[in-house]
This record gives structure tokens, C-alpha cells and sequence, in this order.
């Protein structure tokens, strides 16, 4: 007796007589969809930290203009 239960297939065939290459190109495709890649995850630029903290200022000549000046 095994306690494993009854799997349902993923997907079925239901015309047609595909060749094995055929079949693994699907189970390919469909098991690469289902995952999401690791380049869909990016951080939008106003949820960084960094952002919120203003970059050191060097003194020098011109500093203080240079420090009112737009990035």
C-alpha cells in the first residue's frame, strides 16, 4: 500500500500524435513560464534608501554655488 495520492496530469493531449521532441518543447516552455525571472524583480528608484540620504559636499572653490545647483 502506498500513501502517495493520484497525481492529475499537467496537461493532456487531445489531437493530433505529437513526437517526443514536441512534447519536451512544450514541458519546456510551460515549465519556464511559471517561474518568474530573476530580472523581473527590479526596485523602483523611489523605494531605495539611498535616495532619502544627500551626497557629501566637498569644500572648495565655487561650493557654495555648486551646492544650490540641480543635479
Amino acid at each position: 500500500m502506498s500513501d502517495e495520492t493520484p497525481r492529475t496530469p499537467a496537461f493532456t493531449v487531445v489531437s493530433g500524435s505529437p513526437t517526443p521532441e514536441e512534447l519536451a518543447v512544450v514541458v519546456t516552455v510551460l515549465s519556464r513560464r511559471g517561474a518568474p525571472a530573476v530580472e523581473d524583480r527590479k526596485f523602483s528608484l523611489w523605494a531605495r534608501k539611498s535616495r532619502m540620504t544627500r551626497p557629501s559636499l566637498s569644500p572648495g572653490y565655487g561650493a557654495w554655488r555648486a551646492s544650490a545647483m540641480p543635479r
